[in-house]
């Protein structure tokens, strides 16, 4: 072999192992490259389930908030179309009263015919309000005073000891729409 060959072979031998070690070194750097892609496709991943994650439960809390929304405003529509007619109602009650009082009067003259006609009028009249949804307040003498239903226009000296901070007279009746008390009733109680 000549001397070029020698020096050739030499100069191929170090770079043969210049090889190697850079394959490995590249072998390395490629496994660490795959290893961070794997940590940030793992990372993206995560992030992405996260992100799910909290879309699901916006949206799970926008469904309910509006499930709340429709049952709410359904409620207030039947609660409007049972009271609808309150403001007529109401303004109809003192009619009813003089009808009461009409009737009082009318039962002390002679003439039946004339008082069995109002009364059916008025009878008629209360069952129109009746199936409207309008109740009277059941309020009798000697019954327990309660300031949430019945409304006290005066106190008087108890008659007798059990009628005391008890319900002596009713000066006006009280009526209730639905579950709603729309006149109080206005009672004397004893003292």
């Amino acid at each position: 072999m000549s001397n070029n060959s020698k020096v050739e072979e030499m100069e191929d031998e170090p770079k043969n192992g210049q090889t190697t070690d850079s394959t490995e070194l590249n072998e390395e750097n490629s496994d660490m490259d795959q290893t961070n892609d794997q940590e940030e496709a793992v990372s993206v991943e995560d992030q992405l389930r996260k992100d799910l994650a909290n879309e699901r439960d916006k949206f799970l809390r926008l469904f309910a908030e509006f499930e709340n929304f429709k049952k709410r405003t359904s409620k207030e529509r039947m609660d409007l179309f049972k009271t609808a007619g309150q403001e007529v109602i109401v303004s109809l009650l003192p009619v009813m009263d003089d009808f009461d009082r009409a009737l009082k009067e009318l039962a002390k003259s002679e003439d039946k015919e004339m008082f069995t006609g109002v009364e059916l009028i008025s009878n008629k009249f209360k069952e129109t309000l009746k199936n409207k949804g309008l109740e009277e307040v059941e309020v009798n003498q000697g019954d327990a005073f309660d300031a949430d239903v019945h409304d006290a226009i005066t106190q008087i000296p108890a008659p007798d000891k059990k009628l005391k901070g008890k319900i002596i007279d009713v000066v006006e009746k009280g009526f209730r729409l639905g579950d709603r008390i729309i006149r109080h009733p206005k009672v004397v109680v004893g003292n």
